[in-house]
């Protein structure tokens, strides 16, 4: 890989023109009480290059990827839930889907996701977040 990422953070590559993923972004961060995540867009460079490296296709991927760059990446609900794994509270209930074979959570992930803009608008361009929330955005 020919970019620097940073170390011991996990990676959410989102659909930066999705209001449902970027509030699904917003509300990542209020429950990031650990630090653990960055955020780049698909459509960014940064995440390009990720989803390049990766050989993910984004005709068949194009939500959510969640990048560990020590181990692996996840796609889909599996991602979702590995994400929901590090909050507290009510969340911690989403892992009863875990159990679950991921092929069966991504009819509703896929379901969910080829909806999204019906339901939730898409936006003209990608996210710009806050100052104070921009060191969490790779670019």
């Amino acid at each position: 890989m020919d970019f620097d990422l940073p170390k011991n953070k996990l990676i959410v590559l989102f659909d930066g023109v999705c209001n449902l993923c970027n509030d699904s972004v917003v509300k990542i961060i209020k429950n990031d009480k650990n630090d653990v995540f960055r955020f780049t867009s698909l459509q960014s460079e940064t995440g390009s290059k990720i989803i390049e490296y990766l050989g993910i296709d984004t005709t068949k991927v194009d939500s959510i990827v969640l990048y560990d760059p020590k181990k692996a990446y996840y796609i889909k609900s599996e991602a979702a839930l590995k994400i929901l794994n590090h909050f507290n509270g009510f969340w911690k209930l989403f892992q009863v889907f875990a159990l679950l074979p991921n092929s069966f959570n991504n009819i509703f992930y896929a379901f969910i996701a080829k909806n999204r803009y019906k339901w939730f608008g898409r936006k003209e361009s990608c996210m710009i977040p806050t100052p104070e929330l921009k060191v969490k955005f790779l670019d």
